[in-house]
């Protein structure tokens, strides 16, 4: 099945993820909570050392593991905005999936998805051209790769032209605004810190469909997975609050993998 992870919101299911491996002080509690972990790649935050452990660490809690590439701009996080050709974009996804797809497949697990990191991801929701470079190098990598990328955005248009399955990604510890891209982080109020209204937005999204935007708006958003930022100092008390917030819902965590194989094709081939 190409096009979006039938994660199945009728079903009453959703995929939990968070960006891990970034130095984070509770990536191993984090672990616990998560269906999904976006592992960085070492260029903007992580080395192999990291990667082997985190990948270890998930492997072992059943956690899908997912390559979480960025650019190689560590002073910024990867989240300052860089002007570089398609060519460059193919090449640093495609190095930073091959390298932690190399480090799964030496613990004995298997990569399930492909989410950009910070920047990256922002410039390709609204760049075709980065979006589709994105897309060209998961495909060529492996074409079984979930493409994880923000909901109603270039990315995820460039992933299902690119015959990948994707998973539609909203934030639970993000502001919208009324397109439907994320506040940006220069805004004062652009992350939720508190958890009851983390909790909130993602049963609005979940249940009816719709968010709240910053100027308070209402905008609809069908989502596959939802994202916790490992590297918020909030982040383990927002994600338990949601954890129970869906359990009060009977709304079941499963990752995108899991929903893939329960639905799709199985994995296509080993990364290589």
């Amino acid at each position: 099945m190409n096009g979006a992870v039938d994660t199945g919101v009728r079903e009453r299911r959703i995929d939990l993820n968070a960006d891990l491996g970034e130095g984070g002080p509770a990536d191993a509690a984090l672990l616990a909570l998560v269906s999904s972990a976006n592992i960085a790649c070492g260029a903007h935050a992580g080395d192999a050392q990291t990667m082997a452990r985190t990948v270890a660490e998930a492997a072992a809690q059943g956690v899908a593991i997912g390559a979480h590439p960025g650019y190689a701009d560590r002073e910024h996080f990867g989240r300052r905005p860089l002007d570089l050709p398609p060519e460059a974009v193919y090449r640093l996804v495609t190095e930073q999936i091959s390298a932690l797809a190399a480090i799964t497949q030496a613990a004995g697990a298997h990569l399930v998805h492909v989410k950009p990191h910070g920047a990256l991801y922002n410039q390709a929701a609204r760049n075709p051209e980065r979006a589709a470079a994105i897309a060209q190098a998961i495909r060529d990598f492996d074409p079984s790769l979930v493409l994880v990328g923000l909901a109603g955005s270039a990315l995820i248009e460039a992933g299902v032209a690119h015959g990948l399955t994707v998973g539609r990604e909203a934030f639970a510890d993000r502001r919208y605004e009324a397109d439907g891209s994320l506040t940006p982080r220069r805004h004062p109020d652009a992350l939720i810190h508190d958890p009851d209204e983390a909790a909130e937005q993602v049963l609005s999204l979940l249940q009816q469909g719709h968010l709240r935007t910053r100027d308070g708006q209402s905008i609809a958003m069908t989502a596959d997975t939802l994202c916790v930022h490992g590297d918020s100092p909030v982040a383990l008390a927002l994600i338990r609050h949601i954890r129970q917030a869906l359990a009060r819902a009977g709304i079941a965590v499963r990752s995108l993998g899991a929903a893939r194989e329960s639905t799709s094709r199985p994995q296509s081939k080993s990364p290589h």
